[in-house]
């Protein structure tokens, strides 16, 4: 009989389930289901109803079973992936009180200066808890709800992350792991405790309405019989921590070990590392979280990244394919076209309201080609802005793992590799995150049989690395997209005051 575990990537725009076979750490299938943001919301919000989740779950979990042609009793462990920072809260019944605030929502960013105020400003939080609260984190979401639907606040008795609300579904158990709970802008990462002076800058009582932490190596608990009874499993199946879609895009790319550097360039792009001990920036440009191996997964996140290459695909009208294409008819820099890509405004550098400039635009540039490419540039030179910072905090990158969307494109992956200055490789298996799950979920699961091994030998023996489509740095463009991030940069600071004053033209 074969040992299955399933892996669960419950993202922004879709859920992903893979069923891997645990013996030889192979895909036997996959299947996915998408999911929508709710419509016509005010400018900066974007919510999900988390039913959404669990009914697209539960039919990729099935079609997936189905594919790989499974037995019930084949199944062994679920491991949970979710987006990060959404915000989910549960009356007293474990009953959703409304739909969830997600990572990308930036409408809380006065609540995120309200909390920090209380703290000593942006460098007494990270002080006091290792990490800032930006607009996006969990924390100021708790505190949009008291200040602007306090009926709905009084009802609030758990918070809970994405991922936690599945296992909840899965297990009926409510509970956070560290690395997902860093991540909530409310746990002093140093110490993998709540802080109790944040929590007091939110509400008094809201160390009560927080669930119980675990390490990442435990189980949450087996499938309650509502739930296996829906899918089809049996009760026995265990369900481990889970984590951030980071965190296991960290497991499911081998980055279990301090060196190795992940970049995922999706909707959001992040760049992370493993380290045996916390990653602390003064200036809080890149986030110390923990990770969900028991250890810390120092990040910089970018608010923007297939969400500016997409929409200028899609307004060009041409296939991912033809896309390319004319990316890489134009020159490394596209002529002196530069994109900021603040679309959605950013997290790093922290330009809560940013928009998107082009720069450059002249005879010689207004054409498909060099947009094209500006924005793959531009995004990835966003990217960079951290993966410097990084650097200066000492994570250095040799060789960077990219998973995500992005990672599927030639052209852009040498563009990563120019502007990186690194080498870029990609993994045989590119669901990071899905992947991770499982991974993380064969590792809880062999333990609790008694095995002892390391997260670190299980992504050793399974993690495999697709060489076909590595890509090195070209001396010249690396010089030349030195000078287009200086520039990038200098943009950058010099419109924060315009963002500003651009708010009131923005359309309600």
């Amino acid at each position: 009989m074969r040992t299955l575990i399933l892996g669960i990537d419950s993202g922004t725009q879709s859920t992903k389930v893979l069923v891997v076979d645990g013996k030889t750490g192979k895909v036997l299938s996959s299947a996915s289901q998408s999911h929508d943001l709710l419509p016509n919301l005010p400018p900066g919000a974007k919510e999900q109803n988390p039913q959404d989740w669990i009914d697209a779950t539960a039919k990729a979990l099935q079609q997936a079973l189905k594919l790989a042609k499974a037995s019930a009793a084949e199944v062994k462990a679920i491991g949970v992936s979710g987006q990060q920072h959404g915000f989910v809260p549960l009356d007293r019944r474990g009953e959703v009180i409304r739909p969830a605030k997600l990572w990308c929502d930036t409408a809380t960013a006065a609540e995120c200066e309200e909390i920090m105020d209380k703290l000593g400003g942006f460098k007494g939080t990270i002080k006091k808890q290792g990490i800032a609260v930006l607009a996006g984190f969990t924390a100021s979401k708790i505190l949009w709800l008291k200040n602007h639907e306090p009926r709905n606040f009084a009802k609030l008795a758990t918070v809970l992350l994405p991922h936690d609300y599945l296992n909840y579904w899965l297990t009926g158990q409510k509970v956070m792991e560290y690395g997902d709970a860093s991540g909530t802008a409310l746990l002093d990462v140093r110490k993998r405790q709540w802080c109790e002076a944040t929590l007091a800058a939110i509400d008094p009582e809201l160390g009560g309405k927080l669930p119980p932490l675990m390490p990442s190596d435990r189980a949450v608990g087996s499938l309650q019989p509502a739930t296996a009874q829906a899918l089809g499993l049996n009760t026995d199946v265990i369900v481990s921590a889970g984590g951030g879609d980071n965190m296991m895009g960290a497991i499911g790319t081998g980055n279990t070990r301090q060196g190795i550097v992940t970049a995922s360039f999706g909707t959001s792009g992040t760049i992370y590392a493993c380290s045996e001990k916390p990653v602390i920036d003064p200036e809080g440009e890149i986030a110390a979280f923990c990770d969900s191996t028991n250890r810390w997964l120092p990040l910089l996140c970018t608010m923007n990244v297939t969400v500016a290459t997409e929409m200028m695909r899609k307004d060009f009208g041409l296939s991912p394919q033809e896309f390319d294409a004319k990316a890489a008819q134009a020159p490394a820099g596209a002529g002196g076209l530069l994109l900021v890509p603040y679309l959605e405004g950013e997290r790093t550098p922290n330009v809560p309201d940013g928009t998107g400039v082009l720069l450059g635009v002249n005879p010689h540039t207004f054409r498909m080609e060099h947009f094209a490419r500006a924005a793959l540039e531009g995004v990835t030179l966003g990217m960079n802005y951290g993966l410097r910072r990084l650097s200066e905090l000492g994570v250095k990158a040799k060789q960077i793992r990219a998973t995500g969307g992005g990672s599927k494109s030639k052209v852009w992956r040498q563009i990563m590799a120019d502007i990186f200055n690194a080498e870029v490789v990609t993994l045989q298996v590119s669901e990071g995150a899905a992947f991770g799950a499982a991974l993380q979920a064969l590792w809880c699961w062999c333990l609790s049989q008694g095995e002892k091994l390391s997260i670190s030998s299980v992504t050793d023996e399974f993690v495999k690395l697709n060489r076909r489509e590595t890509a090195e740095p070209k001396a010249d463009h690396v010089k030349r997209y030195e000078e287009l991030q200086a520039l990038q940069n200098e943009t950058s600071k010099a419109l924060r005051g315009v963002f500003s004053l651009h708010r009131k033209f923005v359309v309600k």
